[in-house]
C-alpha cells in the first residue's frame, strides 16, 4: 500500500511517498504547489491514503486537500518530535564528513531543510500503527 505523507508548512512542505518496504520519493516543495504535487502523484504511484502531520499548518492543508481530492482518505498524525527524528534520519542517510563526524549528531544542523525526512517519519508512524491494528 503506497501512501503520500505530508509535513505541511506555511512556505515549504515535506512530502514522501512510501510503503512498508521502501521510500519511493521524498522532497521538500513550496507549499503553494502542494495540491498540484498530490494530484500529479496519486495516480502515478497508486496512492491509497494521504497522511498529514497535525502541526500549525495542517488545518488549511487538510481543507485544501479535501476540496481538491475528494475520494482519498486523509489521516492526521501526531507530529510530536518528528523534527528530532528527521535530523537523526538525515545524518544516518548523509553521514557528516571531516571533523563534523566527531560531533554529536544532535548538535549538527543539516545543510538543507529536512521537512521531507519529517514526512517520512510521519508516514512510517502511520504504517506502523496500521500494522499493529491488523
Amino acid at each position: 500500500m503506497n501512501i503520500l505523507s505530508i509535513d505541511p508548512g506555511r512556505e515549504k512542505s515535506g512530502v514522501a511517498i512510501l510503503n512498508q518496504d521502501e521510500i519511493l520519493l521524498h522532497q521538500v516543495i513550496e507549499s503553494e504547489i502542494l495540491i498540484e504535487f498530490c494530484i500529479a502523484n496519486i495516480k502515478k504511484f497508486k496512492i491509497l491514503a494521504i497522511v498529514i502531520g497535525d502541526g500549525t499548518s495542517s488545518k488549511e492543508a487538510i481543507k485544501n486537500l479535501k476540496n481538491e481530492i475528494k475520494e482519498m482518505p486523509i489521516y492526521k498524525i501526531n507530529e510530536y518530535r518528528t523534527t528530532d527524528a528527521a535530523k537523526i534520519r538525515y545524518w544516518k542517510d548523509n553521514p557528516p564528513k571531516g571533523l563534523k563526524r566527531f560531533f554529536p549528531k544532535g548538535l549538527l544542523v543539516p545543510p538543507r531543510p529536512i521537512d521531507d525526512y519529517a514526512a517520512i517519519i510521519l508516514g512510517e508512524r502511520y504504517l506502523e500503527n496500521n500494522k499493529k491494528k491488523k
